[in-house]
């Protein structure tokens, strides 16, 4: 069964990964991560020291390709990274020529949305569909598209922004455009939202179990509304059927543009689930198309946390079968 090279390029944080293909899926054999240093070309070579270093841990074979998961925007013809906003100063970087000359095999660059959709699709949850959509929902929202049993990234790799799709006329700031569906649905959305619901709380006498006093709102995050939530907190109930409400209105449009057999979550949905599923999948009766509801499902992630760490080695394969 073939071997698979997989790399993942984050702001904070970076990983090599190889693994083999079962009949059952793939194993990981080994991943090393580490801090993302602080140039590119810095990065590149570290990239390539670390696969190296794996190859030799894992019994000296070369993988047969390599993917390369990096956030947007990207090339990814050119195998070039344009400036995302999680890496000041990778402007026109090219990421795939440096490992493919060190390692002698084809190279491959996607979104992380698109990787992970890849991944799920390959491995998880949409796994022997032929229509499938991922959505994040960690800290932004993105899409990867897979439609008619390929991925589709569009004409320039902006396919799957969902994120910017306006569900509100107002509301928290997401992608740059306030009531975005990134804006309600991402972790930093569900802060901005829980830090005004909050303060205006406090200034009524009637302050939040995640947010006493008005000096912890700047520490708000998802994962502190969430606990108080589940502990039965009003307020993050209340903020929590919003965002699950909201959910299942970007999901209609989805659901009603794209006719997929199933729309993946990950992150946040994956873990919140009881919270959102059932305002999500309410506003979703309401508003998509019932004959195209009818064909879909709303399933969390399968590979769940480490859906990250399958998606460098899922680029790698549909290099190969594409």
């Amino acid at each position: 069964m073939r071997l698979l090279g997989g790399v993942d390029i984050g702001g904070t944080k970076c990983a090599v990964s190889i693994g083999r293909e079962t009949e059952a899926g793939i194993d990981i054999l080994g991943k090393i991560g580490f801090p993302t240093p602080a140039s590119p070309g810095e990065t590149m070579e570290r990239l390539g020291e670390e696969m190296a270093e794996l190859i030799d841990r894992t019994g000296g074979e070369g993988p047969e390709a390599i993917g390369i998961s990096c956030g947007g925007p990207l090339d990814s013809r050119a195998g070039l990274i344009l400036s995302p906003p999680n890496l000041p100063g990778w402007d026109r970087i090219d990421c795939v020529t440096p490992l493919r000359e060190r390692f002698d095999a084809p190279v491959a660059l996607q979104n992380d949305a698109n990787a992970c959709a890849l991944a799920e699709w390959k491995w998880g949850a949409g796994r022997g569909m032929n229509h499938m959509i991922f959505l994040t929902f960690g800290t932004g929202l993105g899409a990867g598209l897979i439609l008619n049993g390929r991925l589709y990234a569009g004409a320039n790799d902006m396919a799957g922004e969902a994120g910017h799709i306006r569900l509100a006329p107002d509301g928290p700031v997401g992608y740059g455009k306030a009531g975005s569906f990134e804006g309600f649905c991402s972790g930093g959305g569900i802060a901005r939202l829980a830090r005004a619901e909050a303060e205006s709380a406090i200034s009524r006498g009637q302050p939040p179990a995640f947010c006493p006093t008005l000096r912890g709102l700047d520490g708000i995050t998802a994962k502190s509304v969430g606990e108080a939530a589940v502990q039965g907190d009003p307020l993050a109930l209340r903020l929590f059927e919003t965002v699950g409400r909201k959910l299942g209105r970007g999901l209609a449009v989805l659901v009603d543009l794209l006719n997929p057999e199933a729309i993946v979550i990950g992150s946040i949905y994956a873990r919140q689930r009881a919270l959102l599923e059932p305002y999500a999948l309410e506003e979703l009766r309401k508003e998509a198309l019932p004959l195209s509801l009818e064909a879909c499902r709303i399933v969390p992630a399968a590979l769940g946390e480490s859906v990250g760490d399958y998606a460098g080695l899922s680029v790698a394969l549909n290099a190969l079968e594409s």
